[in-house]
Parts: C-alpha cells; structure tokens; sequence
C-alpha cells in the first residue's frame, strides 16, 4: 500500500509550530520583520495586515526593481541648522529604528540606495518648519527618508505629498532625548495615485513625538506608523484625519509601543465619508510591554458616514503586560449624522445643507487644531468645506 502525505499550507502572515501546524500571527508585536525583500510573499489580502486593504491596486509596489528616475519632484525648503545628508543601506542612523514588515517597505529600502537624512542639531529651536514636496509625474516611485531630532531639539517636518504616482515610501523618525518633533505627513495626491507608507519612529529618555496623518486625495492610500516609546518618560501623540470621497480607499494602520516606564500615549484618527464606495480602514494597535510602568494611554477611532455607500471599518487593539500603569483604554464608533444637532441648527435659522456642513467642520477640527500651524489649518479647513460642496453636488 503506497501513502502519500500532503505539506502543510502556509499562510501568509503565519508561523510555524514544531508540530508543523502553522497559525496565523495574532498580535502585532509578533509581526514579521526583513530587510530582504525575499523573505515576504507578494500579499494576497488574507493577510492579517493586509486582509482590508485592496491589494490587487498595490501591484506594482510587489515588484522588486528599480523604478525609472524622476517619478517623484523633490523640494526640501529648511531652516538653515537642518543638515541634510544621504545614507546607503548600514550608514548610521538609516536602519537604527527601521525594520520592512511587508513587501513594498522591503522593496523600498532595497531600491533607495542614498536615503536622504534631515538632522535637526542638538538644542536647535527651528522657527519655522521643514517642508518637504514631493509632486509625483506618473509611475512607480521608492523612497526611504530619515528624520532625526538630536537632543533637546524642537522641530515640525511636513510631509506634501500632491501629484500622481505608485509611491513606496519609509519615514524613519528617530527622536533623541529631551527632544520635541511634530512630523506631518499630508496627503494630497491626484484622484489616481496609490501610495503606500511604512513611518517607523522612536521616541527618546523625556522625549516627545506627535505625528499627523492627513489623508484626502489618492484612490488608494494606506500610512501605517509605528512608534516605540523606548525611554523613560517619553510621550507620543499620534493624531489623525482623512476625508474618503466616492471610489476612495484611505487607510492607517497604527501601532503604539509603550516600553520604557513612565510613558504617556494618546491617538486620536477622525475620518469622514461620503460617496459610493468610499471607505477608510483604521487598526489601532497598542501594547504596554513588561517594564513600562506607570504608563498612561489612550487610543480612539471616530467616524462619520455623510452618505449610503460608504463604509468604515474601525479595528481597536490593546496589550498589556504589566498590571502597574496609570491607565489604558480604547474606544472606536462609527456613525451618521446626530439628528438632534440638525434639528438643533435648523430650528435656530440654519439650513439643513449649511447645519449639515457645521457638524462635519465642528467634527473634525478637533484634529485641525492640534496642529498649532495656522497656515495649515487654514488650508486643511478650506480643503473640508471645498469636498463639503464637491459631495453635496455630486
């Protein structure tokens, strides 16, 4: 009698047990981690960190070859203390805090050979922020940047992105000691462009990081930070806003690392929609690890559906590894307009479509304000009120 025995199936995202079964990665801080683009399979979507995503539009960030030169214009408008230099693969401090989780950071590392570097110096105020543009052409685009704040400095870098690309790009953040650095990432693009981020940041001994994710233009946009709060002390903000019109898909997959003692953490992603088939994803992962002590956290995910057809999915997570913290909680909630604000508009004089216009505003400056860049909150208010009335035509 002959037998035959079948392999077991491995699924992406899973790991192998001595028995030989493989199980899926259930928690975030089990994740995967290369710089070799070989060791990830091109995602399929039953992935757990991809199992939202619509990866059948991230094709072409699976391919591991050089992209063709000039896809992406390049303006960095800085204060003269920024030093800006570049970094080949095992030039410190490219690779200090970074590691590719998936494929296109992989594939982005491995294709930026000269990553550029934005060093903030020690005990630098800077009086205004850096700005860097970047204006896609049409094409495939890799990149891999490094943003570091040196001791007991203070800084804000914007990231612009506007245009039409297939963009793969990693944003380490590295914040030293003492140090306060607000990090931008605003994301303009053109109706066609796909643009996937890995932004992989720690955060220094009494150190704070607050990092923005702003999402309205592109069919497929997915930001994903991840930050370590590694020193004793030290503080992230991670705050969020985005705007899904019909055909769009707006994503961000946030993870909060809480390992140092004494460390303080706050999220807050706010999203709107409207139109057929518009849709944003938001994972909130936190873990509060063994020696982080006294920590205090929070995560929330709120959104607000304008129209039928649209649809968020909102995915909290929290770990914790130490029954000595302040505190930790998350909360997420997703819903339609508050009838019993219409109506308190509408009976005070406002029309419905103006009452309507208010609540939206009033939702989301909440995460405007916290920018504390007037300029840009202009411009990021006037950006909600112009797809206010592009939604209320359509």
């Amino acid at each position: 009698m002959t037998t035959t025995t079948e392999a077991p199936v491995v699924v992406p995202g899973s790991t192998a047990h001595s028995d030989g079964a493989f199980v899926p990665v259930q928690t975030r801080s089990e994740r995967p981690s290369s710089f070799d683009p070989a060791d990830f399979d091109a995602p399929t979507g039953r992935e757990v960190n991809f199992k939202y995503t619509p990866v059948a539009k991230l094709t072409a960030l699976f391919v591991n070859e050089a992209a063709p030169t000039g896809v992406m214009d390049v303006s960095v408008d800085a204060p003269a203390e920024v030093e800006q230099l570049t970094l080949a693969a095992g030039a410190a401090p490219r690779g200090e805090v970074f590691r590719p989780e998936d494929l296109p950071a992989a594939i982005a590392w491995t294709q930026e050979t000269e990553a550029p570097l934005l060093r903030i110096p020690a005990n630098a105020e800077l009086d205004r922020p850096v700005l860097v543009s970047l204006t896609g052409t049409g094409g495939v685009a890799h990149a891999h940047v490094v943003v570091e704040a040196m001791p007991n400095s203070r800084a804000t870098v914007i990231f612009r992105h506007t245009g039409t690309a297939q963009h793969a790009q990693n944003v380490e953040i590295i914040v030293r000691d003492g140090a306060r650095l607000d990090v931008v990432s605003l994301q303009e693009w053109d109706d066609d462009a796909v643009h996937a981020a890995s932004h992989q940041a720690r955060v220094d001994k009494d150190a704070l990081l607050r990092h923005f994710v702003v999402s309205f233009g592109g069919a497929v946009v997915r930001v994903n930070p991840s930050v370590e709060l590694a020193g004793p002390g030290s503080q992230g903000e991670l705050y969020g806003l985005s705007y899904s019109d019909a055909g769009q898909h707006l994503e961000s997959q946030v993870y909060l690392h809480h390992k140092g003692p004494n460390t303080r953490g706050d999220v807050l992603y706010k999203g709107a929609l409207q139109g057929s088939g518009a849709r944003s994803v938001w994972i909130g992962d936190v873990l509060i690890g063994p020696d982080a002590v006294g920590t205090d956290s929070y995560e929330a995910n709120r959104n607000l559906v304008l129209t039928d057809g649209a649809r968020a999915d909102s995915v909290p997570n929290l770990e914790i590894e130490t029954g000595d913290i302040q505190g930790a909680g998350h909360a997420s909630a997703t819903g339609r307009f508050d009838d019993e604000q219409l109506f308190y508009l509408q009976a005070r004089g406002i029309d419905e479509e103006q009452a309507r216009r208010l609540v939206v505003i009033g939702f989301l400056a909440e995460i405007v304000q916290k920018l504390g860049i007037p300029a840009l909150e202009e411009e990021l208010s006037a950006a909600i009120e112009r797809d206010l009335v592009q939604g209320a035509a359509a």
